[in-house]
Order: structure tokens, then sequence, then C-alpha cells
């Protein structure tokens, strides 16, 4: 056990400040009722992207030049759709995105893709909201989602619908909830109890626990008993891989909670990094991740045409430029209009279907994983269209 408590603190701060990206409180968009331009889809349409270059951290500039890669892949693989992509760097300031969003509408932009971060987006839809151009924005915060912005990472209601409707239809229908008390552990919360409500699940308890190592070790014993009075059988964590999830799969086994009876089903991918495969705690447990398949093959060739392997985030890039080409190529003018973006097939992109939502966040097919014998092992698959049981 203290090898694992004592990489806690190291771990946790990594986690908020992952987590700082995507959960940051900011003004709602300007609401539109069908925001965006017409085009002439037979010319090169303009599309801006922005990126977090030309930054003082490292991260960000990586992160820039691996979305710019995944775009360019994207329009590689438009067939008789001619993009002018203009590349504007944002330094991952919210004040510098809005100004070159500004910039880019007055150089022709039709649409945004980018930009990466949660305050960063909200200020470029608010920047070009009263422009009539809508944005694709990389980040997973539904809260700046809405009016001319729509987001492309993955949600926590999104993942959370899809777990709780297999776990239902799996036979484990009463299920507890297991979160930090942080911002993301309680969007994470909400977006579990809305998931067990809509899929006609039943809740059985809330336990939560302070985002350090004795505050997870003293929240134990009143995570077991609400499990226990609650009658479990599964149980959702919001925890990620690399901070309280190794503590609470190992410290909840020892305490009386047998995970080969009662499932346990995580909020984030389980298999990031590997090695948490192999804690005993999370074997036979359930989490979300896009469609195996597709992603490798995006992997594939784009290590094949940059020499290296992405990061998660490049295919958010390519997914937006796979959108705007799919509606360009249908040849009308409204092709970049919030009504267009948000048709109900969606759109293939790099890690399988996905499509935009009124309200601007979207919905993605999801395949659920099953650890076993330190594997992740594929026993549901991400659907290959919107409907049925994956949806």
């Amino acid at each position: 056990m203290f090898l694992l408590l004592s990489n806690f603190q190291k771990f946790a701060g990594r986690v908020i400040a992952a987590l700082s990206i995507l959960w940051l409180a900011a003004c709602q968009p300007v609401s539109l009722s069908d925001s965006g331009p017409s085009i002439n889809t037979k010319a090169a349409v303009p599309v801006a992207l922005l990126v977090p270059g030309r930054s003082a951290n490292p991260s960000d500039n990586l992160n820039a030049k691996n979305l710019e890669n995944a775009a360019r892949l994207a329009i590689a693989d438009l067939q008789g759709v001619k993009i002018d992509l203009r590349v504007y760097n944002t330094a991952g300031n919210p004040t510098q995105a809005a100004a070159v969003a500004v910039q880019a509408v007055n150089e022709g932009a039709k649409i945004i893709v980018g930009p990466l971060y949660a305050k960063s987006a909200n200020a470029v839809g608010n920047a070009v909201a009263n422009r009539n151009v809508n944005v694709l924005a990389f980040s997973n915060n539904a809260q700046i989602a809405g009016g001319n912005v729509f987001i492309l990472g993955p949600t926590f209601e999104n993942t959370a619908n899809r777990l709780v409707s297999y776990s239902k239809r799996q036979g484990r229908g009463k299920i507890a909830i297991v979160h930090a008390r942080t911002q993301a552990g309680e969007i994470g919360r909400a977006a579990i109890s809305n998931a067990i409500s809509r899929a006609g699940a039943t809740p059985a308890g809330v336990a939560s626990y302070e985002f350090s190592q004795d505050g997870i070790i003293n929240a134990v014993p009143q995570i077991t008993q609400t499990i226990k009075s609650g009658g479990a059988q599964a149980v959702f964590f919001t925890a990620s891989t690399d901070a309280a999830l190794p503590l609470l799969t190992q410290m909840l086994p020892e305490n009386g909670i047998n995970n080969n009876t009662i499932k346990f089903i995580g909020l984030t991918r389980w298999d990031i990094p590997p090695a948490t495969l192999a804690l005993p705690g999370v074997q036979g447990a359930w989490f979300a991740r896009p469609h195996p398949g597709m992603t490798a093959k995006f992997r594939a060739r784009y290590s094949a045409a940059f020499g290296g392997n992405p990061l998660p985030i490049a295919g958010l890039s390519y997914d937006g430029i796979a959108a705007i080409g799919a509606l360009v190529k249908a040849g009308k003018s409204n092709a970049l209009t919030a009504a267009a973006l948000t048709q109900g097939a969606g759109f293939v992109g790099a890690s399988g279907i996905f499509r935009l939502r009124n309200d601007g966040t979207n919905q993605r097919g999801l395949a659920i994983a099953q650890i076993q014998n330190n594997q992740a092992v594929i026993v549901d698959a991400a659907p290959s269209s919107f409907g049925g049981a994956g949806f």
C-alpha cells in the first residue's frame, strides 16, 4: 500500500492540472437560432484552425503541432472537397484566442475549428457570435457549449449514458456513485446521476471523498457503508487512473466490497496508463473507450504521415475537418450552419461515429471494455450508427 500512497500527491497534482484545462467556468456564448454563413461549395472553403502554438508552455506547442497535423491528414482524406486551412496561434491565451478569431473572420474564415482550452473557446465564441460564424472547439467542457460554440471533446454525459445503459442491460441496474469533492468530481457525479435516471436504473447511494490521500483513507468506511446499505450491484467511480482510483480499488475490497460480485465502473479510461490494468482491484471492471479499430487506423496513418504517434487530442482536429468536409461535399450553401452541423446522421471521425447536438455538446459511439487478466477486452462493440443499444 505504501508505495501506492506515496505517489498520490505527485499524481494528484498532475490530475488537477489536467482537469483545469477541461472544467473552467465561463460565460455562455450568445445563442443564435441557426448561426452560420452561406458558402460556395464549389470553391475552396476558408477554415480557421486555432491551436495553442507560440506558447511558453512546451506542451501547448506539442498539442498545436498534433492538432495541425491531424487537420491536414483529414484534408488529405477529403475527396472532391477543397479546404483552405488557415492556422492561427493562440498561445493558450483566451485574449489572444479571441483576437485571432476576429482576425480569421476578417480574413474570410467561414468556420473556426478550435481552440483547445475552455476559457479560450468561450472567448472565441463570444468574439465572433455577431459575425455569424460557428466554432468547433476541442474542449469537453459542456458549460461553454451552446449558441455558436460546439464542443468536440468527449463528455462525461455521453460516457455515463453508455455505461449506465449497458450496466442495466447486464442486470446491474442498482448503481452507487463514488466521486471526489472537486469540480470535475461533482460534474461527473451529476452526469452519472442523470444517466441513471435517463436509463430507468436505480440509485443505490452516493458517497464522496476529499481529493487527497488522507481524504480517501478517511472516507473509505463511509463509502463502504453506502455501497452495502444501498444494495448496489455496481459502483460507478469518477476517479481517474493516476490519482484516487488505485487507492480506492485497493482499499474497498480490503473493506468488504468484493469486486467479483459488485461491478466497478469507470467514468474515465482505465487503460491509460496500461499499468492500471494490472491492479487487482480493477479486474472485471467496465469502462468506455472509442472504437478500437478506427482509433488504431488513425494512429497508424498519422504515424506514417508524420513519423510519430498522435496525442489523444489530435483526433478531435481530424473530426472537425471531417465533419466540415462531409457537409461541404453535399453541395449546399448552408453547409456550415448550426442546422447542418447538428444533422442526426452525424459523421465518421478518427475514433468512430460522432454527432453534434443542438445544445452544443456531442455524442460519440463508444465501446464497452472489461478488464480481464490484466487486459482490456471489448465486451460490447462501439455502434456504427446512431440508434440501437449504444445510444
